[in-house]
This record gives structure tokens, sequence and C-alpha cells, in this order.
């Protein structure tokens, strides 16, 4: 009996591959070497791309964020997302909801970006939900330098504008200011 599926079967599996293989990681993982757009989104094997983020970077909390704004501001919020994602992942536990929630947050403008609009701004109001709730119960209201309310501001209003324009953002021209508005990375 002949497989047709999109399971059991290898052939095609390795279309369009460098050597026609799978994408793994050193660990045997799967892993999507094609090159990605500053959005994330996959390019042709053969395209150029921009850098991807390295998995699994340590950075102090300070680092983090100034990596990330960089990122913002360079209209790259997929991989802003990583670097968060990062934090969320090397972090202490009692932190892991903040940098959870701001993975979020760069998640939505990315898809706000890309034209998702609907799971766009549904990012970014969760993010920003995310994100509060960790200042309520930690009492910090600006962890290392970011005004978490703003940034909440931001995302709500971004998700506001998605919805009422019907039309992608320019994620560049869209970053917050992670350090308030007058604070430069």
């Amino acid at each position: 009996m002949g497989d047709t599926g999109s399971t059991g079967s290898t052939a095609g599996t390795a279309a369009g591959r460098p050597g026609g293989t799978r994408d793994r990681d050193d660990e045997g993982r799967a892993r999507n070497a094609r090159p990605r757009d500053g959005l994330g989104r996959p390019l042709p094997y053969d395209a150029p791309g921009v850098p991807r983020q390295p998995e699994g970077v340590v950075r102090a909390p300070e680092e983090t964020v100034a990596e990330a704004q960089r990122l913002l501001d360079e209209g790259k919020p997929f991989h802003a997302h990583e670097v968060f994602e990062d934090a969320w992942k090397s972090g202490p536990d009692e932190e892991r909801e903040l940098w959870r929630g701001l993975a979020q947050l760069a998640v939505g403008l990315t898809h706000a970006a890309r034209g998702n609009l609907t799971g766009g701004a549904r990012l970014l109001r969760r993010g920003a939900g995310a994100a509060e709730a960790w200042v309520s119960g930690s009492g910090r209201a600006v962890p290392y330098g970011i005004d978490v309310e703003q940034v909440a501001a931001w995302a709500r209003e971004l998700a506001r504008d998605v919805e009422r324009d019907g039309r992608p953002v320019d994620a560049g021209a869209r970053a917050p200011r992670l350090r308030g508005a007058d604070a430069r990375p």
C-alpha cells in the first residue's frame, strides 16, 4: 500500500534543501535552516536572509532589554521575541511571566507587520496583560528600566490601530520604547 499522505513517507520531504537532507541540529532535533527575512518568514534556501538570533543565549537582564530594543528598532520583532524567549527560559522562575509577556508583545508586532492583524492584536493584548500582571504581583513597576505601563499602553494602542486600519504595520516605525519615550538603549 503506497503512502500518499504527508506523514510516514520521506518522499519529497527534502525538496529544495541543500544536499537533500532534513534540517537537524547537532542533537538530531528538527530545525528549519531556511534563511529568514526580518520578520522571521522563511525564504527559499538559496535566498539571502537576515542572520538569525542564536538560541539559548544567557544574557543579563539589562543586555536582554538592550538587544531586544535594538532589534525592535531595526524592524525585527521576530528576532526580539527570540531574545525575550531566551530570558524567559534561562532567567529566574519569578521573572518568567515578565519575559513571556514581552515575547508575546514582540510576536504580536511580528504578526501585525506580516498582515495577521487578528492574531497580532490578540497577542499584543495578551502580552500587555501578562507583563502588567507580573508587575502587579512583583511590585516592581519598572523592572530593568522597562516602563511596563507605557509598553502595555503602546501594545493596546497598536492592537486598536491594526484592527481599525485593517492593514499591516511597519514594525520598525511602530516599535515600542521599552525604557520610556525618551530613553535610548
